[in-house]
């Protein structure tokens, strides 16, 4: 059906801080392709690890790269449009598909009506007037698993032909194979050409070979292994040949080409073993002048092993059987030979058939095997129409079912927004006595917290395992309540949203702030902990301190001479009694000064004490209120592979919404009486009244309240008591 392009009204929400698209009509998943990329929610997302059909994503991911990014989107959601007669069918997402939906007006729409019906008549669903998407997938299977499925892939196991069989073999051996839509490895057109190609360059070096090479080349199947021999010592024989000369050349060279005696003495006080790389850097051989190598005995530990496999597989081969020694003339002799088969090696083309050997290459070229092969794999290809026109069925059904649910979690996040479970939703965890819906799947925790940590949201990282092997990790957001009981080893059970429950173990944990309740009341919560923390470093430093004294005293008790009288206690110092003086009553002045400035207020008493909870927890709720409003969904999604492209914010009240606390059921009776609650003594209660009275009576004698009304202190003039004016006259002082 035709769409009415830039005439369409789009209508936007507003959740997470954000203008979101509303995706409720077959006119917006039309107009799709119209609406600007920079206002879409999201701009990519993984093709595996979602709350989401995988076959379907599968077919969204054209290029098989493993994302759906936009474009992706816009080109179904435009095929979709155009293959169906009305496109509000994509909004109604049923399970199956009408052929009277299909739009047979345009030749795409035509041939998926014919390709429907005829995967109805292969069910015997003759007349049918719906494909559901399982007709559509087991007739696209049977077509898979047949000889000619349309992948233009010719698998050996599915070719009758033992020569072409055979052929295949050879060339999936070794130049390997492409997978086909039945998942077995095949030959298809491109490298069926290029081993084709390889063998007739391989045959055309061979022929290239001259006189000097093909002397070489007798050595039949141990040409290679001989070239490789001649490889390995070829720098140690000149090594030694050019020694042998230079000790011609001077006889004063011949101890110095030994090596000095020195290097011996050095070697000779280390354990030393055959293979040792400090034997190895001594010449091959005893330098004298002009003296042939010998191939045997006289050889350097370290090198007899390659001296004997060049011997039998290079000199003998080439310069006769029983050859104990090798001259300087027979050496540039096979250096010479070999140079040119170096330079015919360097030249060689298809080598990676050579494991299949001269013969069979040149039996493959001289038959028509390859024209066979090509023929089956042209036939295989001639399938493709028919293939892709039922994966197409299979793709619109899908489509007609899941579009819009990957619209509302890909353009806007509607679902989320809207508490219906977005696709990244794995499920819930219970743990702690609350209930965490954004969960997400992670395969790497650790990789994955470095990114999700800028979400500023406080986060568990749990594994996940069932009593049957199964295996996976999540991150929980926790945004509700607060984090005194959640630490690393702690249980919860995870459901995930098909209901099967799982054991959970937290593993790791990215801290930030959860809630306000919990950064209003954290000062005191700290100051509590640091004096617990304190009380118990004290009791200990004492109780080893006690420990120490009872076990000095008893050494001493046992050792002492029991006709010497004991000790006499030790008197209490003065100055320490008056140290103890003065703290009490700094503390005491203090306390009056604060508690005098407290009753100072009058009737602002109440906003004093606001002032001071303030004052106390006022920080940490501006800090955690800062984190808290920037609380962001999106590192959390990016970590995870997608390219969220809006700041998506989780608030105070979503994140509530998020997390649930536990709560009793509305209309639930309840009884406070606790049979084991701990016994509750009346003194601190009454300690707590004394302490609050005598401050309020402090401070009221410190104000001259308390005075007034006792008698005690100065009165306040009454009402006939007035202060002098200017028209009254002075009294005078009476004399004294």
């Amino acid at each position: 059906m035709a769409i009415d392009k830039g005439t369409h009204r789009w209508r936007f929400f507003r959740a997470g801080n954000v203008d979101q698209a509303r995706m409720e009509t077959g006119a917006d998943i039309g107009n799709l392709g119209d609406l600007d990329l920079k206002i879409w929610v999201a701009l990519a997302c993984p093709v595996k690890g979602l709350e989401f059909d995988e076959r379907t994503l599968a077919l969204l991911d054209t290029d098989v790269d493993g994302r759906i990014r936009a474009p992706e989107i816009q080109a179904a959601a435009t095929w979709a449009c155009r293959v169906l007669k009305d496109p509000e069918w994509l909004v109604r997402a049923p399970e199956s598909l009408r052929l009277d939906w299909i739009d047979d007006g345009n030749p795409d729409g035509a041939h998926l009506l014919a390709t429907a019906r005829r995967i109805l008549n292969g069910h015997g669903k003759d007349g049918a007037g719906e494909v559901t998407i399982q007709d559509a997938a087991e007739a696209g299977g049977v077509l898979a698993k047949s000889k000619m499925n349309g992948d233009g892939i010719q698998s050996p196991a599915v070719i009758d032909d033992p020569v072409l069989k055979a052929l295949a073999t050879d060339v999936v051996t070794t130049l390997g194979g492409q997978k086909g839509i039945d998942g077995e490895e095949g030959v298809n057109q491109v490298i069926l050409d290029t081993f084709l190609q390889s063998a007739t360059a391989y045959v055309a070096w061979l022929d290239k070979a001259g006189p000097e090479v093909r002397d070489i080349v007798r050595l039949g199947e141990g040409t290679t292994a001989a070239a490789d021999a001649l490889r390995a010592v070829r720098a140690k024989i000149d090594d030694y040949f050019t020694r042998c000369r230079l000790a011609a050349f001077d006889p004063r060279a011949g101890t110095a080409m030994n090596r000095p005696e020195e290097d011996w003495k050095t070697l000779a006080a280390r354990d030393l073993a055959p293979t040792s790389p400090e034997v190895a850097a001594f010449p091959l051989a005893r330098i004298e002048p002009d003296r042939p190598l010998p191939l045997s005995n006289g050889v350097n530990p370290a090198w007899a092993d390659a001296i004997a496999a060049f011997r039998d597989r290079v000199v003998e081969p080439l310069l006769g059987k029983s050859r104990t020694s090798l001259t300087l003339a027979d050496w540039h002799q096979i250096t010479a030979e070999f140079a040119a088969y170096e330079a015919w090696q360097a030249e060689k083309a298809g080598a990676a058939l050579e494991p299949l050997g001269a013969p069979r290459i040149r039996q493959i070229l001289a038959s028509d095997a390859g024209a066979g092969l090509a023929a089956l794999i042209a036939a295989d290809a001639a399938v493709e129409p028919e293939m892709k026109a039922i994966v197409d069925v299979e793709r619109l059904i899908r489509y007609v079912r899941d579009l819009k649910l990957l619209l509302n979690n890909y353009v806007s996040f509607t679902d989320f927004y809207a508490r219906r479970k977005a696709v990244f939703q794995a499920g819930t965890l219970f743990i702690d006595g609350r209930a965490c819906d954004l969960c997400l799947r992670v395969d790497d925790p650790g990789r994955h917290g470095t990114m999700a940590g800028l979400a500023k949201m406080y986060l568990l990282y749990c594994d996940c395992t069932r009593p049957s092997g199964e295996k996976m990790s999540i991150v929980a957001a926790i945004t509700n309540g607060d984090s005194d009981n959640l630490m690393v080893g702690r249980n919860g059970v995870f459901y995930d949203r098909k209901g099967r429950d799982w054991d959970a173990t937290v593993t790791k944990i990215v801290e930030n702030p959860i809630s306000l309740r919990q950064a209003f009341w954290s000062p005191y919560k700290k100051f509590l902990r640091m004096v617990e923390e304190q009380v118990a470093k004290r009791a200990a430093a004492a109780e080893a301190a006690s420990d120490a004294k009872v076990a000095g005293a008893a050494q001493a008790t046992a050792g002492a001479d029991k006709t010497k009288p004991p000790a006499e206690p030790k008197k209490i110092d003065i100055g320490t009694v008056a140290a103890l003086g003065v703290a009490v009553g700094g503390i005491t002045a203090a306390m009056g000064m604060l508690l005098q400035a407290f009753f100072g207020l009058g009737m602002w008493m109440p906003l004093g004490i606001l002032g001071l909870v303030l004052l106390i927890s006022g920080p940490s709720l501006l800090i955690a209120w800062l984190k808290l409003r920037k609380r962001n969904l999106g590192p959390i999604l990016d970590a995870n592979g997608w390219a969220v492209n809006a700041l998506t914010r989780v608030n105070i009240p979503f994140g509530a919404a998020l997390t649930s606390l536990g709560q009793l059921p509305p209309g639930a009776e309840r009884s406070m009486s606790d049979p084991y609650a701990e016994k509750k003594s009346v003194w601190p209660k009454i300690l707590l009244i004394a302490l609050i009275l005598a401050g309020i009576a402090f401070g009221l004698h410190k104000t001259g309240y308390l005075g007034q009304w006792l008698g005690y202190g100065p009165t306040a003039p009454t009402a006939t008591e007035s202060a002098p004016g200017p028209d009254t006259p002075a009294q005078p002082t009476p004399a004294k």
